[in-house]
């Protein structure tokens, strides 16, 4: 009688354990294929195909290593190579009237970017949803090049994504 009883929790602990390493498994897979498909490890751009009506060209730049996403840079820049982010007189203007500026936002959607590895489950950020679109639309653009292993700069008509 205790022999069976003896077997009896062996039996339970052993199949939680396999349940848990199940759980654990799937997860893993899951996580794993967020992005959609397989990303080719290298380094990939998109950008804005034209400057927008104030004189900037978004970007966004990832390094994919392993499959995954490890790192994110999302700004835009001038004609003259100037990054919008740097420039504190725009940040004071926009902090004042909308509540964020661009060194804020740009790391808040590239923080996101990195750590859902894709565009799923952003939303766009008070006071910054202007940017939203046309951060999505480089985003999946970006995407598209890692997952082809395209190191070529796309070129996103960003007037469609507005």
């Amino acid at each position: 009688m205790v022999f069976l009883r003896v077997f009896d929790i062996i039996y339970r602990v052993i199949k939680k354990i396999v349940s848990i390493v199940c759980l654990a498994i799937t997860v893993l897979l899951v996580s794993c294929g967020r992005n959609g498909s397989a990303l080719k490890d290298g380094y990939y751009s998109a950008e804005a195909a034209a400057f927008d009506e104030y004189g900037w060209k978004e970007y966004i730049a990832i390094r994919v290593s392993g499959g995954r996403i490890i790192l994110v840079d999302y700004n835009a820049f001038n004609p003259s190579g100037f990054i919008k982010s740097w420039d504190m007189d725009y940040m004071r203007e926009m902090n004042a009237t909308d509540g964020t500026y661009p060194n804020a936002y740009t790391r808040h959607y590239a923080r996101l970017f990195l750590e859902y590895q894709g565009v799923e489950g952003i939303d766009a950020l008070s006071g910054a949803s202007h940017s939203y679109p046309v951060f999505s639309a480089l985003a999946r653009a970006v995407l598209k090049n890692a997952r082809e292993g395209n190191s070529k700069t796309a070129l996103v008509h960003l007037e469609e994504a507005l």
